[in-house]
């Protein structure tokens, strides 16, 4: 049988089921697929923070969406063109994010009685397609037994039908594969190597995977096939990559251009724990992981390696940096390097572990006792959180100081498809070790002197014959680190350990801000993940053809020089944050910006179509004119 090929440059598809039905792991085979095949992309995993929620219900719901193109995209998409529900809960969890005409490809087999009371229908909706009153009418609803055809497809390998039943999600991705014109080859090498010791298993999930293809070869309920071709990219080896593999690489990369051991100690905590996974992989280069029992040990022994030569990390989410609070305030007074990673997630207290926030900037910030400033970086994307780490290593390393990185779920699970680097061309890191040959006339180390550039004290590790001193969390004496009560050295310390930080600003280029025209009246400054969002939203308004200028900052502490500048050249600046406006509060307070917040705190990111109708609307203020975004054909481009 013909059937016709159509040419699409762009798609969102969405994976969604139980949690216990394999969605991340169909959607990560696919995403995988996809950027073998060179299309740009973005994914927004969605899980419950149960290990197993209530099944069939609608906490229960485990999802997987990516967006691909044959041109850059910038986020995972507002809306799915595709959703494949395993059963009536991921169905009814979903269907108010899909646009008018999506397609709904919909497993029967779980449209019992009993299922649809746990997910709140009265009335099958299955059964009213086609009819006046259906409740699907706006969609193309394409109804199929998955479970029943994986059963049959893999009779012949001896699995319970609980087990062969599981395999379902493989032929999803297999039918979702041929749909979308997606190499097979590699799923085949990946299920034969993550089954290859149970041979039953194994072959069942190929046998499925296969089957599902060949289901939307020969049926004629899917008469069309879709071909998305690969996006032009700069000449390189690329590789699919998330946020936090990124970051854990980062650090690798850190170590190695620093010359420093790396020494992770971390306590387990969503969505930071795959950091401490990955690193303890890479003891080759010179990685030492530490997993300690709780959030303040991880701490306390980082700067232990920090105080001993090495890199010291720690990795954690909003509630452990509370706990290591108390810890970081002693690096400042130590004036040691470290890096503490925060992967923000939603708040307060244990809040949504498994969904993303923004809101620890503040704490970040100021969240320590007394004056104890620290640095804070944030990378805007998932690639990017590999630049972030290298980054914040530098400034930790060059200025003596702990650094805050602030990622997030979003960046942290999502993924994107990332170069891979030449590490010669990555920046070198300096440790600058003290050595006997800095001593003064008098043959004394003064391990609070400070470099007149950096402002940074010397690094002396225990055991150098004659850089013997003093350290801990009680007020330096400047110069000699003997223990002060003195008021007035006090102050000029408190300023010192300021103006150290604030010194950092000077080796920070210049901001790079995206005004095409020059003209343009409004400006967006966002940070961290919500790079993507804004990306988006600004297209969208350009296309429409208004002028609007962006600026994203990597560094929130300091602010880089430039910054204040930058603000005063427009008439009204908007900060799209997902918090109730912390980065809004500080430019404020800094600057006496009249700093415009979008605030959203629904532990997801920011939709760029309701993004795009913000930004109009200080447009429309700002030039006196009436704005109408519907001309932007709903932003292909984004």
């Amino acid at each position: 049988m013909s059937k016709q090929v159509k040419q699409l440059d762009r798609v969102i598809i969405r994976f969604a089921g139980d949690s216990g039905d394999g969605m991340q792991l169909t959607g990560d085979r696919f995403t995988q697929q996809s950027a073998v095949f060179g299309n740009d992309l973005v994914t927004l995993p969605n899980f419950p923070a149960e290990i197993r929620a209530p099944q069939g219900t609608l906490p229960g719901v485990s999802s997987f969406q990516v967006h691909l193109a044959d041109h850059d995209v910038l986020t995972p998409g507002d809306a799915p063109d595709v959703l494949v529900a395993m059963n009536p809960a991921a169905l009814k969890a979903n269907i108010g994010d899909l646009p008018q005409g999506a397609t709904i490809i919909v497993d029967t087999h779980d449209f019992t009685a009993r299922n649809l009371a746990k997910a709140g229908y009265e009335i099958n909706p299955l059964e009213l397609l086609g009819d006046a009153n259906d409740p699907l009418g706006a969609f193309q609803v394409q109804p199929v037994d998955l479970t029943g055809m994986t059963v049959e497809a893999v009779k012949e390998f001896g699995l319970s039908r609980k087990d062969a039943a599981r395999a379902k999600n493989m032929f999803a991705l297999g039918l979702l594969s041929w749909m979308y014109g997606r190499p097979t080859e590699p799923t085949v090498a990946f299920l034969e190597k993550r089954f290859a010791k149970v041979e039953a298993i194994r072959d069942a999930n190929v046998a499925a995977f296969k089957a599902g293809w060949n289901f939307g070869e020969t049926t004629e309920a899917f008469a069309v096939s879709y071909e998305i071709k690969p996006a032009p990219m700069a000449a390189g080896t690329y590789r699919n990559i998330t946020g936090n593999l990124a970051l854990a690489y980062g650090l690798v990369a850190a170590g190695v251009r620093s010359g420093l051991p790396l020494f992770l100690g971390s306590y387990p905590i969503t969505p930071a724990s795959d950091i401490l996974h990955e690193l303890s992989k890479h003891k080759a280069f010179g990685v030492t992981t530490f997993q300690a029992e709780d959030e303040i040990a991880g701490i306390g022994a980082a700067i232990g390696a920090s105080f001993g030569g090495s890199l010291g990390v720690t990795t954690t989410s909003g509630p452990g940096v509370a706990l290591k609070s108390e810890a970081i305030g002693l690096a400042v007074m130590t004036e040691l390097p470290l890096v503490v990673v925060d992967v923000q997630r939603g708040g307060p207290s244990t809040g949504l572990p498994t969904k993303t926030e923004q809101a620890d900037l503040l704490q970040a910030m100021f969240g320590r006792n007394g004056e104890a400033p620290v640095p804070i970086v944030a990378p805007q994307s998932p690639g990017d959180c590999f630049d972030a780490a290298i980054e914040a290593a530098r400034i930790a390393v060059t200025y003596r100081t702990p650094v805050m990185l602030l990622s997030d779920g979003y960046l942290a699970n999502g993924s994107e498809p990332w170069r891979i680097p030449d590490v010669d061309d990555l920046p070198a890191i300096d440790p600058d070790f003290a050595t006997v040959e800095d001593l003064t006339d008098e043959d004394t180390f003064h391990p609070y002197a400070r470099d007149p550039e950096t402002l940074a004290r010397p690094w002396a590790p225990p055991g150098v014959a004659g850089l013997e001193h003093r350290i801990g969390g009680l007020e330096k004496a400047d110069i000699t680190g003997n223990i002060s009560y003195d008021p007035a050295n006090h102050d000029f310390m408190v300023r010192t350990r300021q103006a150290k930080v604030d010194r950092i600003a000077e080796s920070l280029p210049p901001l790079e801000v995206d005004d095409p025209s020059g003209q343009a009246r409004v400006l967006v400054l966002g940070w961290g993940s919500t790079y993507g969002p804004i990306g988006a939203g600004v297209r969208r308004v350009r296309k429409a053809g208004y002028q609007v200028a962006q600026v994203h900052l990597r560094h929130l502490n300091p602010f880089p020089t430039d910054l204040g500048d930058i603000l005063r050249r427009y008439d009204k600046v908007l900060v799209p944050e997902m918090n109730l406006g912390q980065l809004s509060l500080l430019l404020r307070a800094k600057y006496l910006v009249d700093a415009v917040g979008y605030n959203q705190v629904n532990g997801m990111p920011l939709k760029a179509a309701a993004l795009a109708e913000a930004i109009g609307g200080l447009v429309a203020d700002a030039e006196g004119i009436e704005v109408n975004l519907t001309t932007a054909e709903e932003a292909i481009q984004s």
